[in-house]
């Protein structure tokens, strides 16, 4: 396989599986045709599953060291062939290639990391009495599957395989439906560095059939979601029903919380990272921006300014943002901004608020942006957006809108501020920026969110940084070490000697 393949195949038991029924993968600048992806549906998840299962009787023999050569040989081929998965990656979802290298680096750690961890990884001693050893084991589930989001192809299947693999599982992956072909590209090079045949196999398809079929198959031990709420549900009810575990990691509407001490010459370039990184299309993205009253002017005309530097175009010619992933997504990130009342576009024209509030105004972007070559025309494009002062009850608040359009709510105290970024059903991540490390401190314990970051903001963290939600933002933890619980169940041992 290559970036100039014309047909993504499903990638099973060691060898690339065509479908009868194909179905076309769009490239998001263009609106051309980058080729066709099989659609997989129950019947090749079924084969996917009972190969894994093969597989799997000899993987969870393995020792740790063999595990730890297996990963490490993996995040080499993989950074070997960094180039083409790059290409593929930025193709698929439009992403600044610069985004789209830093995307294959951390799939390549997470195989490293794990790999190196393995090692490392033991049950316990529990002392009792003098007449009891007892101990505890970490054993692997089985057959694990996965289904992931289409904003970072190959890191959110490069965690979920590196720690299933590392721990003695073997899976089965369904890429979203947008961006299967850096995923079936990573199979092909799991497979290549000599793990078990079917020990990785992907399912390309549409969510509906060959996602849901995975979500329901019976020899699937434990289940992986990537994703939206909404879907995330579904997930779920369909593990309970099998009662299955189950790791969710879904929405956010994260927030950066700037205060009146803070550096915000220094803040500004990472605030405006955390809304434009993948064009906004990240579960953590910093897509509320709650500043102080005394600095709020100063912080909107200061992230106004920033916004319009921002460079627009095609990935492979990497300018700062790139297309949204498809015309469908770029109808929602309108539909936000034309419900609000700003359906026009105009910077600064549009009021913004439930049912016409005029609580909020759109201070730049919204629009499609100009002057982009004739042949991305068609591309799913929309400027950087900043809505200042909007109601924190209005659905542009309240919703992942999951495109470059960021919101502003001012506040007034340390209380105020909690209460908003507490305002929403998820909890994901939040960043304050203060030089008051006492406040820094008590309003980490505060807020509500998975991973809080102070005078950076991380957009998930680092491969070493525990990853989750709380409240509807799911739950479970990926990346760090606590992934490897996620993966593995606990068995004691009591001997009476």
């Amino acid at each position: 396989m290559s970036a100039q393949i014309t047909q993504t195949t499903s990638f099973i038991g060691g060898r690339h599986v065509p479908s009868l029924i194909t179905y076309p993968d769009i490239d998001p600048a263009t609106g051309g045709l980058l080729g066709d992806v099989s659609r997989g549906g129950a019947d090749e998840v079924d084969r996917a599953v009972k190969a894994a299962a093969r597989a799997q009787r000899e993987w969870r023999k393995s020792s740790p060291e063999q595990r730890s050569r297996l990963l490490v040989a993996t995040a080499a081929v993989i950074t070997e062939h960094r180039d083409d998965l790059a290409r593929l990656e930025s193709e698929d979802t439009g992403k600044p290639l610069t985004q789209a290298y830093a995307d294959v680096d951390v799939c390549a750690r997470y195989f490293e990391f794990y790999g190196h961890t393995i090692e490392s990884y033991y049950g316990h001693a529990i002392p009792m009495a003098d007449d009891m050893h007892v101990y505890t084991r970490r054993e692997p589930y089985g057959v694990t599957g996965h289904i992931v989001a289409w904003n970072y192809p190959l890191q959110l299947i490069g965690r979920a395989a590196a720690t299933s693999l590392a721990t003695g599982n073997c899976a089965v992956a369904k890429p979203a439906d947008e961006t299967p072909r850096s995923t079936v590209r990573l199979a092909e090079l799991i497979h290549s560095v000599g793990f078990p045949t079917g020990a990785f196999n992907v399912v390309t398809g549409l969510g509906a059939e060959a996602g849901a079929a995975l979500a329901a198959h019976p020899g699937i031990a434990h289940l992986g979601f990537v994703g939206s709420t909404q879907t995330g549900s579904s997930i779920a009810h369909a593990a309970a029903d099998r009662v299955i575990p189950t790791v969710l990691e879904l929405g956010g509407k994260s927030a950066n919380i700037v205060f009146p001490d803070a550096d915000i010459d220094a803040a500004v370039p990472s605030l405006l990272r955390s809304i434009i990184q993948n064009a906004g299309q990240t579960c953590s993205a910093g897509s509320r921006l709650l500043v102080h009253r005394d600095v709020h002017a100063e912080v909107v005309e200061k992230m106004a300014a920033a916004m319009n530097q921002v460079t627009i175009g095609y990935g492979l010619d990497d300018p700062m943002l790139g297309p949204l992933i498809s015309a469908k997504q770029h109808d929602r990130v309108a539909g936000f901004l034309a419900e609000a009342g700003a359906g026009s576009g105009a910077a600064g024209s549009g009021s913004v608020g439930s049912a016409g509030a005029g609580v909020g105004q759109i201070v730049t972007g919204g629009t499609r942006p100009e002057g982009l070559a004739d042949d991305l025309a068609a591309g799913a494009f929309i400027t950087p957006t900043l809505v200042d002062s909007v109601d924190p009850r209005s659905r542009i608040a309240q919703e992942e809108v999951f495109g470059p359009v960021v919101v502003t709510m001012p506040f007034g105290d340390d209380d105020e501020a909690v209460a908003l970024a507490n305002g929403t059903d998820y909890g994901l991540v939040t960043a304050l920026w203060t030089k008051d490390i006492s406040r820094a401190h008590r309003l980490a314990a505060e807020v509500e969110a998975g991973q809080i970051f102070v005078n950076t903001y991380g957009a998930g963290g680092g491969v070493e940084l525990p990853f989750g939600g709380f409240k509807k933002s799911g739950y479970g933890r990926e990346k760090s070490i606590e992934a490897l619980d996620e993966y593995t169940q606990t068995k004691t041992v009591a001997i009476k000697l």
